[in-house]
This record gives C-alpha cells, structure tokens and sequence, in this order.
C-alpha cells in the first residue's frame, strides 16, 4: 500500500540484515465530519484495491444506535485481509465514535500493515490517523530503515483538508510570499503545532521555479503527513530572517522547526536543525532521507491526542475456515467458500457486534490457525505439482533411455554411416528430432531458442531485455556452450523453486547447488554467486546497473537490485544471468539480465 515498495531513503540502500523497518505515522485533523471523512477514507481504500486486482470490500454495514463495536475480517484476495471495525469511544457512549480500517497485504519476506482511524471526540475536531509498517519473516532478511510513505497518504491529504493546529497539511511544499511571512512566523510558534514545519530558503544565483522543481519537491518526498513544508521566495526570505534573528534560513539551505519555536532564544535556535545546501546537492536522495529522519521520530514519540488515545484495542472475530456452504450462526448468516484467488472472497465474512471482553490471546491464536491453514493448502499444492512434475521427469527420462539405447543399437549397425566426428546435417538433426519426439527436448544451441523455450520453467520469469542476451549468438565460438549452460542453470533454478515454495530448499540457490537432492539437476557451485561485492554495491553506476526489472507486486518502483547470478561463461566477455530470488513473496524468481558481464572492477 506505498508508493514505493523498496527502500526510500539513502540508509536503506546500504548492504546487510536489519531489524524492523521503522514505521509510517500521520496524524492531522480534518475539517469533514466524521461519517464524510471515514466515506473518504473507503473510498479511497476500495480504489487502490481495484488498482492491485483484490476483490473490492463490501459497503460498510450500519450499526444500531448504542450497540458495541461492529467488528469483521474480509479475505480480499490471496493472503490479502481488511478488518473493520467501529463504536463508541472509551469513556461511554458520550464520549465520542471511532472507525478504523486495518489492512494486510503480502509483501517479499512477509506482510504489510496499514491501519486508519478516524475518531471524534465529543468535544474538539475530529482526528484522522494513518499508520504504515512491514512485519518481516526471519531475523536474516534485510529490511528497509523506514517504511515509505503511503500513497494513500498523498491521496488523502489534500481531500481531508488536512491541518496540524493552525497549519494547513499538504503533500508538497508552498512557496511563501513577503506578505504572508506573517502568518508563517505566528504558525512557527503557535503552541498547538504538533509537525514540525520545513522551511527551505532559495540561492540567489538560481530562479525559484528551478530550485523548488530540481531540488525541494524531491527532497520533500518523504515527508507528506509527517511535516508541513514552505518555501521563501527572494521577497519573503529577508523579513523572515529579521523577524527569526536566532533560527535563520538562507542560501540554499533549508531548516526544520521542530514544534514550540522561542524566536527570542539563542539557545532555542540549536534545537531547530538546518541541511546545509552543499550536503543537500552533494547527494539529493541521501538528503531527503536525513531530513524526514526527524519528522518520523517524532511521529513515533508523540502521544495520542485524547480521541485517538480512547479508541479501543483492535479485536476481530475469529475467522471462519472455509466449510464450503453457507451455515447460520446465533449472530446472522455467514458466507464461507473454498476459494482462495486474488479477487475473490475465500474466507468468511462476519459482521456481528464483538465482546469486548474476549481475550486477545483469541484474536491472534485465530490468526495462527488460519495462516496455519493458508501454508497447509499452498503446501498440499505445491506437493501435488511435484508429485506430477516428478512422474514427467520419469516417463521423459525413461522414454529418452529407451530411444538413446536404440539409437546406439542403429549407428553400431550402420557400419559408419554416423561415425564421422565432423558428420553433420542430418544425423545431428535426426538424433534430435528423435529425442524431442520421444518428450525429452534437446538443450537449446542459441539463446534465441533458450529465450523461446524459457515458459518451459513455470516458477520462472524473464523480465529482462532480450537484446542483451540475444547479442551473445554473435559470439560463434563459444555461444552455443553458453546457452546450453544458462539453461542448465535456468534448470537447476527451477527445481529450487520447486522446493523453496515448499520450504524446502534448505536454504539459498548456493546451498542448493552445494547439496543437490537426488534426482535433481546438478548446476555447478562455483558458478553460482550469492552476490556483487561491497565495491559494486556502493558505486552508483554500477549498481544502477544491476537494478533490473520486476513486477508491481515485488516492489513498487518496478526495479530490483539483482546481485544474485550465474557465471554462463569465463573469459574477458564472462556472460552472466543475474536473477531475484522471490520465493519467499511472490514465489517465483526473476530472471533480469542474461548478457555480458555488468560493468565491474574487472571491466572496463
């Protein structure tokens, strides 16, 4: 649910495990009433939804006057789930409503979590919340710093008419005039300002429109809902440094305040942090994420405004596991089904009000039933597609014994008809039309019939440029061995596959290799590398490089770094097949770049 699903800052791109990323946390106020704010919200919500194929969630069923919190659990799509529930605030009926939205979609090593709130208190503006975090499966999975920032949130926010106190909240920054340094200096030091304010100043020598465009909006980008941010333009920047004497802001520079502004305080004017110009140009993507650093710890520490701290804990009935009929319960009819596909309701849907004094231990053992049950069906598949895969290999290899005993029968009969080292033609085509027809299709000569024949490897995707690998046919001396190996190695990853969406790889392709099952093609060890070095890691080219194609569903800017690869050649060319291995998410690996070696130390 973000508008990128991979690392968004400059600490994210460096190598190593992690633990949790740090999460997402926006909370304004809205100026809509509260059933307008919460149609909003779900609105908004069913919208992205449709976007990513989940099935859309019903309209939100209406409570009885007084009556406990309604509470459900929708199945939207595979290991997709939204929880809705709503009521009365802490503190009894006259305390004020709640509605909140909890959504769970997969994510590559674990699950996504997006959770909205709108309460109103009986008394004071009614509160919008939006929370965003990844929950990781491993301690050995490197993990982003930071979640990124919702692209609900930048959706939402100029809808809302989001405002922090006296603040509007916008999703970019707002050039200020002289005529309104006024109202932002008054704004700095108002005492009910929650966000800190980011105010960025212009270099003389560059035109406004350029600087914002070039320089402010991108190093803004992860702060929508965190901060609201302004930019002084020429006329605005002289009167807003007199007035600020202390916490000044001028050449190119831009400064967060952090909220309760003393402008008379020396003092105070080091609590405030500025990034300087030089370090801001020096690397515009390691900039922006040092100056949502602070605006994200911040969000963390604040405490809740009075009606968010009254919203109950999150509690959800526990979910119905799929008999396929339809039953009555003492609470109405629930709809169950067997069905698990994307855009399907597979699970129950309950909408009855819940006894908010069940244990909680009952919420998260229900999750662990179901979850324990979606693994046992995805299990019981892929040991199904194994069993069958495996009796093809069988027949296919004993039909190609068959066949290659008898052809050897022939040629020792044929008194030289194809004892010639050099023979060529129609023997060579012969053997192979013969071992094709008999279901065991000879390794591929060119990449050009590799790349025709990849839909050969289901848990295997191409999202590379062709041109790349196609290249290599020009290569007559060697072309032919590099393609039969690349497909050997295509192979041997596509059995791993097999054996790691069971969870049964036994580890990475490495130790695949190092430990090949029985049965099972052998791909040699050497050639397979885990991946690129520190050096290549960290030079912005090189790596930019190896950032290569995958889908929306992997992550979000469509680009992966794919250090993993295959060694499908040696020499000065050294061909390479870089690969992502997915099958921890989406189960399968994708294959971006089958080619020449990337540039390297060694390369030049």
């Amino acid at each position: 649910m973000t508008s990128d699903r991979s690392p968004s800052s400059a600490g994210a791109d460096l190598p190593g495990a992690r633990g949790p990323a740090t999460p997402y946390r926006m909370t304004v106020t809205t100026a809509l009433p509260h059933a307008e704010a919460v149609a909003l919200a779900d609105e908004q919500l069913a919208s992205w939804l449709k976007q990513e194929g989940c099935e859309e969630p019903p309209p939100t069923p209406d409570a009885a006057a007084g009556a406990l919190p309604a509470a459900e659990r929708l199945r939207l799509g595979e290991r997709v789930l939204l929880d809705r529930d709503r009521g009365p605030l802490r503190g009894g009926p006259g305390a004020g409503r709640y509605d909140r939205r909890r959504l769970r979609t997969p994510a590559p090593h674990g699950t996504r979590q997006l959770t909205l709130t709108v309460a109103t208190g009986a008394e004071g503006p009614t509160w919008f919340r939006l929370e965003a975090e990844t929950h990781h499966t491993g301690s050995g999975v490197r993990t982003p710093c930071r979640v990124p920032v919702p692209e609900l949130a930048r959706t939402l926010l100029p809808l809302l008419d989001a405002a922090d106190g006296p603040a509007a909240v916008h999703p970019a920054p707002r050039v200020v005039t002289a005529d309104e340094v006024d109202d932002l200096i008054d704004e700095l030091c108002d005492p009910e300002r929650r966000l800190p304010t980011v105010v960025a100043s212009v270099p003389l020598n560059l035109p406004l429109d350029h600087w914002v465009r070039e320089v402010v909006r991108p190093l803004c980008r992860q702060l929508p809902g965190l901060a609201t941010a302004y930019v002084l333009d020429p006329g605005a920047r002289t009167g807003f440094n007199v007035a600020l004497e202390y916490h000044t802001v001028y050449g190119g520079a831009v400064r967060t305040y952090l909220p309760e502004v003393d402008p008379a305080s020396r003092q105070d004017g080091a609590r405030h942090p500025v990034l300087a110009r030089g370090r801001i140009e020096q690397d515009l993507r390691r900039a922006a994420g040092l100056l949502a650093r602070e605006p994200r710890r911040l969000a963390a520490d604040q405490p809740l405004p009075p009606a968010l701290a009254a919203v109950p804990v999150l509690r959800v009935p526990p979910p119905q596991l799929r008999p396929s009929a339809y039953r009555t319960t003492g609470a109405g009819t629930a709809l169950t089904g067997t069905g698990t596909g994307t855009g399907t309701i597979a699970a129950a849907t309950v909408n009855r009000p819940f006894d908010p004094a069940v244990d909680p231990a009952v919420e998260l053992a229900a999750c662990a039933r179901e979850e324990q049950q979606d693994r046992a069906e995805q299990q019981a598949r892929a040991d199904e597609l194994e069993r069958v895969r495996h009796t093809l290999r069988l027949e296919r290899r004993d039909r190609g014994q068959t066949r290659e005993a008898r052809e050897v029968h022939l040629r020792t009969g044929a008194r030289g008809s194809l004892t010639g080292r050099h023979c060529s033609g129609p023997g060579a085509t012969g053997r192979r039309s013969a071992a094709q027809s008999a279901g065991c299709p000879a390794k591929p000569e060119t990449f050009t019939e590799l790349l025709a024949r990849i839909g050969e490897f289901p848990l295997l995707t191409f999202t590379g440029d062709q041109k790349s690998a196609l290249a290599l046919d020009g290569f007559q001396c060697a072309g032919a061995g590099w393609a039969r190996l690349a497909w050997d190695g295509l192979t041997a990853l596509q059995e791993y596959a097999e054996a790691a969406v069971r969870g049964a790889a036994g580890g990475d392709f490495k130790q695949w290799c190092e430990h090949t099952p029985d049965g099972c093609h052998r791909f040699p060890p050497r050639k397979a590398v885990r991946g690129e070095s520190r050096t290549v890691f960290s030079h912005t080219k090189w790596k930019r490089e190896r950032m290569l194609p995958v889908p929306e569903c992997v992550d979000g800017s469509r680009r992966a770094f794919m250090g993993a690869h295959l060694r499908i050649g040696g020499g000065r060319t050294a061909p390479r097949l870089h690969y992502l291995d997915d099958c921890s998410g989406s189960g399968r690996i994708y294959v971006g770049y089958i080619g020449l070696h990337l540039t390297n130390t060694r390369t030049n």
